[in-house]
């Protein structure tokens, strides 16, 4: 089978398509045969590495999984002994979770892990967009207790996860404000969003509104900026913190009694279900930018690491 490996760590450049055996499962895991993948920011994070921090759980001078990749949608092609949920010919989605190995054309995954049967109202490729982004998205909700006509703000709305706040904060019966680039007003408000702002206008003195919840998907507002907007007993969730953000949140939240959330999340088979329900009624849309071939896996890095995408970007692996 191809995969697509990182045997070190640094630029998108370190991808290598090599040809490896086919895995066989485990007597508690099924084979999958991988239709399509997605790149999210874990992945160039976990690449790059950033923050260097990842290296002492990945792997100090190089990775210890070569193969990345968390999402991934396809085919149960064989299982083991001891499965009971599923069955060869089973079409099914989710995350491998840090056991990563989602770029290659078949995985070998335990039964018990947050997947699920893929619904005939989504395709494999939007099966594979739909883990990350949302599940993200909903721990985060979840964490912030967020209530029916509170207010969120979301820096970075036209993300993978900031398409999926918009849409489960609405779920929710929030009352929500995007933040993004003009040129992704539309897509944003075709998703659910109430109100539009550019970054500039984010940024700008006259911006002096306040916000239940202040929703920073990508890393790049500061935390005072942030603060600026929070109302007060309101939650800052900062998605893609830096360790030194991390750092400054912890302290802040320590000594000034400010709940800001931060960190790994939490995958859970509840949270992907309830989404799935969601995408198959027509009320979560999963929003996909680009798709690249599996052995352009350094043209998606780039792409997703430059931080332009529209909600996803999807690999396909099987045509």
């Amino acid at each position: 089978m191809r995969v697509v490996t990182a045997r070190k760590y640094g630029s998108p450049d370190v991808f290598r398509v090599e040809n490896w055996e086919i895995p066989s499962p485990q007597k508690n895991e099924i084979r999958i045969q991988n239709h399509n993948g997605a790149v999210n920011s874990a992945d160039w994070r976990l690449r790059k590495p950033d923050p260097k921090l990842v290296r002492l759980f990945f792997g100090i001078l190089k990775p210890k999984q070569p193969v990345l990749g968390i999402s991934f949608a396809g085919v149960v092609d064989a299982v083991g002994k001891n499965v009971t949920k599923f069955q060869i010919g089973d079409k099914v989605f989710g995350s491998t979770g840090m056991q990563m190995g989602g770029y290659a054309e078949y995985i070998c995954i335990n039964e018990s892990s947050v997947m699920t049967t893929l619904p005939k109202e989504i395709s494999f490729p939007q099966g594979a967009a739909l883990p990350f982004g949302s599940l993200t998205a909903i721990d985060f909700l979840q964490k912030s207790k967020i209530q029916k006509d509170q207010t969120i703000i979301i820096y970075g709305a036209s993300s993978s996860v900031g398409t999926a706040t918009i849409q489960l904060a609405k779920h929710m019966g929030a009352v929500v404000t995007a933040v993004c680039s003009a040129g992704n007003f539309s897509l944003v408000k075709s998703i659910g969003a109430d109100f539009v702002m550019d970054y500039d206008s984010f940024h700008s003195e006259s911006h002096n509104k306040t916000y239940d919840v202040v929703f920073e998907c990508v890393g790049k507002s500061s935390i005072p900026s942030n603060l600026k907007h929070l109302t007060k007993g309101g939650v800052l969730v900062l998605v893609g913190a830096s360790f030194k953000d991390m750092f400054q949140a912890a302290w802040i939240s320590l000594s000034r009694g400010i709940q800001i959330k931060f960190g790994p999340i939490k995958e859970t088979l509840e949270n992907l279900n309830y989404i799935t329900e969601l995408a198959k009624k027509g009320k979560f849309k999963v929003v996909i930018d680009k798709s690249f071939p599996l052995e352009s896996m350094s043209m998606a890095h780039q792409y997703v690491e430059a931080g332009h995408k529209k909600g996803n970007v999807v690999i396909d692996i099987i045509n």
